[in-house]
C-alpha cells in the first residue's frame, strides 16, 4: 500500500454533512464525502457512475491551518416559489493535508486526472476552487498515519511564524470499528445519483502529530508568491 498526499488550501471551503431546512452547515475538516466527490469529477466520472474504487480508499486528514468559520447568506429562488434567504457556512483560509491510502496503480491514475482534471474541481461547494496543485505525490510503500507524520508543514509562512510553538496538529484518521477512542460520522458515500443519492458511517480516530517545519518543494513559500496585481491598469 501506498499513500498519495493532497494540500487542499483555498479562500474558501465548505464540507457540508447536513443541511436543515435553510441552513447548510459545513464541518471543521473535509468530509470523505466531498474528497471522493472531487477525485471522481478529476477522472470524468458522472453522478450515477460507480465510486466504489474510491471509496474504498482508507483516508485520513491532517489540519495544517484551521481556519476560521464564516456564514454567508444566499438568496435563493424556485420554481413556483417566492425567494427566501439560506444561511451557508464556510471555512475561510483553511490548509489541510488529505492522505487516500490504498494500490498504486489507482493513486497513479488519481495523480494523474488531478493534474488534468475532466471537470472543474471544488472544495466542497461550487463556489470555492482549490488554490495552485493539489497533489503533494504519492509515498510509495508508506502507510497512511505515517505519511501524514512525515509530511512537511502545508500552512501558510505566515501562520507557521505566528504558530511556531504549536504542540501539534489534528489529524483525523478511518480506525476499525470498536478500536479505542472511535466515533462515526455518516459522510462515507455509497452513491452521487441525485435520484437516490446515499451515504453510510465511516468510524474515526482523532489525535495529534508534530510534525517536520521546513517548506515542501510546493509548500507554503511557493504558494504565497504572487506576481497577480488587481489593480493593474489594463487599458482598454
Amino acid at each position: 500500500m501506498s499513500t498519495l498526499l493532497l494540500r487542499l488550501a483555498a479562500p474558501l471551503q465548505s464540507w457540508g454533512l447536513t443541511a436543515k431546512f435553510d441552513t447548510r452547515d459545513t464541518q471543521r475538516l473535509p468530509t470523505k464525502s466531498g474528497v471522493v466527490g472531487l477525485l471522481a469529477a478529476a477522472l470524468g466520472r458522472r453522478r450515477h457512475e460507480a465510486i466504489d474504487d474510491l471509496k474504498a480508499l482508507r483516508m485520513g486528514v491532517r489540519a495544517d491551518q484551521e481556519g476560521e468559520l464564516l456564514s454567508d447568506f444566499h438568496i435563493a429562488r424556485g420554481s413556483g416559489k417566492d425567494p427566501y434567504v439560506t444561511t451557508r457556512y464556510y471555512l475561510s483560509d483553511a490548509v489541510f493535508v488529505v492522505g487516500l491510502e490504498g494500490q498504486d496503480s489507482l493513486l497513479e491514475a488519481l495523480e494523474a486526472a488531478l493534474r488534468q482534471p475532466a471537470f472543474p474541481l471544488f472544495l466542497g461547494r461550487r463556489s470555492c476552487p482549490p488554490e495552485g496543485r493539489l497533489s503533494l505525490g504519492i509515498q510509495r510503500g508508506i502507510g497512511l498515519q505515517d505519511a501524514l507524520k512525515d509530511a512537511p508543514w502545508q500552512a501558510r509562512a505566515w501562520y507557521q511564524d505566528r504558530h511556531k510553538g504549536m504542540g501539534g496538529l489534528q489529524v483525523l484518521v478511518e480506525a476499525p470499528p470498536g478500536a479505542g477512542g472511535t466515533f462515526y460520522l455518516q459522510d462515507e458515500p455509497l452513491s452521487f445519483d441525485q435520484a437516490r443519492r446515499r451515504h453510510s458511517h465511516r468510524s474515526l480516530q482523532v489525535y495529534s502529530v508534530s510534525v517536520p517545519r521546513e517548506k515542501s518543494e510546493i509548500g507554503a513559500a511557493e504558494v504565497d508568491r504572487t506576481t497577480h496585481d488587481a489593480m493593474m491598469d489594463w487599458g482598454d
